[in-house]
C-alpha cells in the first residue's frame, strides 16, 4: 500500500468477495481478474484499455452507447437485441435482421399491424409450440428441469412465459393489478418486487407448468379474437392497487402485444436448441 489512503500496489487478493461496495472511479493496472465474476456490477462510463476479455461470458450486459475500438472479434458468439450497430462503418443490424428473416419466414408474422395480423401470429405460435411440448415430452421428465449452459430448463421457460403474459395482458391490458400465480417466473435480473413471485426451487411437473401455461395462452386466445383496430391504436389504463411489473403507467396496447409475441417466440427458440442438447444427453 501506498502513502496514499485506498492506493494498493502489488497487493493480492486472490478469491477476494466485494458485496454492496461503492469504488466509483477506481483504477485498475496491471491487475489479474482472470476468472472474476461480476453480478449486478455497474461499469457505466467505465474505460477498458488493453483489456483481455478472452472467453468470457457475458450475460444480461447493457452495453447501450458503448463504443468498441481496436478490438479483436474473433470466435465470438452474441446474441440478443441488436440495433444500431456499426462494425467497420457499417450497421449490421439490418442484416442480421434480413438474414434471420430468410431463414424463418415466419419470423415476419411476429411483426403484425393489425388485429388479424396478431391473430395469425398466434395461430402460428401454439401450433409450434404444441410441436415443441412434444418433443420435450420424449424427454425423461428430469432432463426437463436442466439448465443447459446456464440458461433456462424448459419448465422455468414456461414459468417465465406465464409470467410475460400476466404482466403484459392480464395486468397491463386487462387490469388486474396483481394477477401473479406461484409458479410465475420473472427473469433474473428483474428487482425483488412486493407480491411478485421468483421461486427458482419449485419444480413442477410438467403437466403442471402446461396446465398453468395453457390456461394464460387461453386468455390471449380469447382477446386476440375479439381485438379490433381501435382497440389496438388505444393505451391500457394503468394499474392501481399493487406494485408489480410493468410499472402502473400506460402503455400502447400494440406494445404489449407485441411483446408478448417475441417472448413467445424468442423463448421457443432457445428451448427448441436445448432440447437439441438434451436429447444428444439422452441417446445412448
Amino acid at each position: 500500500m501506498t502513502d496514499n489512503p485506498g492506493v494498493f500496489e502489488e497487493v493480492t487478493l486472490r478469491e477476494a468477495r466485494f458485496r454492496s461496495a461503492e469504488l466509483p472511479g477506481a483504477q485498475f493496472e496491471r491487475v489479474d481478474l482472470s476468472g472474476a465474476v461480476l453480478r449486478n456490477v455497474d461499469l457505466s462510463d467505465a474505460v477498458l484499455h488493453s483489456v483481455d476479455l478472452g472467453r468470457a461470458l457475458l450475460r444480461a450486459v447493457n452495453l447501450h452507447g458503448a463504443e468498441l475500438r481496436g478490438v479483436e472479434l474473433t470466435d465470438v458468439r452474441i446474441t440478443g437485441e441488436v440495433q444500431n450497430v456499426t462494425i467497420n462503418g457499417v450497421d449490421v443490424a439490418p442484416l442480421v435482421e434480413a438474414e434471420l428473416d430468410r431463414r424463418d419466414p415466419d419470423r415476419v408474422k411476429m411483426r403484425p399491424a393489425d388485429p388479424a395480423g396478431f391473430r395469425e401470429a398466434w395461430d402460428l405460435l401454439e401450433r409450434r409450440w404444441d410441436e415443441t411440448v412434444e418433443r420435450a415430452r420424449a424427454l425423461p421428465p428430469e432432463l426437463l428441469h436442466e439448465s443447459v449452459n446456464g440458461e433456462w430448463s424448459f419448465i422455468e421457460t414456461l414459468r417465465h412465459l406465464a409470467f410475460a403474459t400476466d404482466s403484459w395482458v392480464r395486468r397491463a391490458i386487462l387490469g388486474d393489478p396483481s394477477p401473479w400465480h406461484p409458479l410465475d417466473l420473472p427473469w433474473d435480473e428483474m428487482p425483488d418486487m412486493p407480491g411478485v413471485p421468483r421461486d427458482r426451487a419449485a419444480r413442477p411437473s410438467l403437466d403442471e407448468a402446461l396446465a398453468l401455461r395453457k390456461d394464460r395462452m387461453a386468455t390471449v386466445r380469447r382477446y386476440v379474437d375479439h381485438l379490433t383496430d381501435d382497440q389496438l391504436a388505444g393505451n391500457t389504463t394503468p394499474v392501481t392497487g399493487a406494485s408489480g411489473w410493468p410499472h402502473p403507467i400506460s402503455y400502447p396496447i400494440h406494445d404489449c402485444l407485441s411483446i408478448v409475441l417475441n417472448e413467445e417466440y424468442q423463448h421457443r427458440q432457445y428451448a427448441e436448441r436445448d432440447l437439441t442438447a438434451l436429447e444428444k444427453l439422452h441417446t445412448p
